[in-house]
């Protein structure tokens, strides 16, 4: 059964750890995402970005895969299936879905925008039990064609979205999307430890998970962050994985491609990466 990130995120930032999300795009990435928490006994949250969700073939189908999977794999973990940097009528749609906890990604609209914005969909989201993450200051690189420069949060417009009464909080702290460049200038602690300071005991997300060297992923859980998103490395992996299988022409098997033995090494690429995240992370045993 799906559940909100609520709980999760605020045992996690109380116990110094943080929560995986691993972006799905197909049942391959999903079931091994799924297995892979299972097997640690560490709680997870699937991520669906809007253009993965039209190509899974629409929120309801994306809903059904997963309570599907739940129930046959047999995962008694905690997970939650969340909309990421949802749009305004996207977050509508997954409430409607089925989903059970969703991102609105306000952060190009003008602050009073993104607050009325905001609100309405908190009592949207609160009132069919949906957990709801909200976002300030642009996070770098291209996420579904949006592009943000990385830009540093406001630590007062975070406090003015944190009390709208969200569940946990996307502030930008020089973190992008993608790989990240050789001249990147790391994270801004300083920012992230200011929005701390104004926001409390609520829950930070770090985007753009991949790339981030592993001590500074340990000190921004140790500022507040319980929630980190993993996309790029998994489709690093898995892409890698699957081009390496049929350059050895392993797929070749006398009737043609057998998509199940062709995409069979991505998915345990997929495995050993959420394993290592959540390693690195220290989910592992939190369930």
């Amino acid at each position: 059964m799906l559940v909100s990130a609520t709980e999760m995120l605020k045992k996690a930032k109380a116990g110094h750890y943080a929560v995986g999300q691993f972006n799905i795009n197909n049942l391959e990435w999903t079931k091994s995402i799924l297995l892979t928490a299972q097997e640690l006994n560490s709680p997870v949250i699937l991520g669906v970005s809007e253009g993965a969700g039209k190509y899974m073939g629409g929120y309801h189908a994306v809903v059904g895969m997963v309570n599907g999977l739940l129930q046959d794999l047999n995962i008694t973990v905690p997970v939650a299936l969340h909309l990421d940097h949802g749009s305004f009528e996207g977050c509508y749609k997954c409430i409607e879905a089925g989903f059970s906890s969703i991102m609105f990604d306000g952060s190009h609209y003008a602050i009073d925008e993104n607050v009325a914005k905001t609100t309405e969909l908190v009592k949207a989201a609160h009132d069919k039990g949906l957990s709801i993450e909200a976002e300030v200051g642009s996070i770098g690189g291209e996420e579904d064609g949006v592009v943000g420069m990385g830009e540093c949060a406001d630590p007062d417009e975070c406090k003015a979205i944190a009390d709208l009464g969200i569940d946990f909080l996307a502030a930008g702290i020089g973190n992008i999307h993608g790989k990240y460049p050789e001249n990147w200038k790391g994270l801004s602690f300083e920012t992230l430890d200011a929005v701390q300071q104004k926001t409390g005991e609520m829950p930070l997300v770090l985007h753009g998970g991949t790339g981030i060297p592993a001590d500074m992923i340990k000190k921004a859980i140790s500022l507040g962050v319980a929630k980190i998103n993993v996309n790029t490395e998994c489709q690093l992996a898995f892409a890698a994985a699957t081009r390496k299988y049929v350059e050895e022409g392993k797929d070749l098997q006398g009737k043609g491609f057998d998509p199940r033995k062709l995409l069979a090494p991505g998915a345990e690429a997929i495995k050993a990466t959420v394993k290592e995240k959540m390693e690195l992370f220290g989910s592992v045993g939190q369930a």
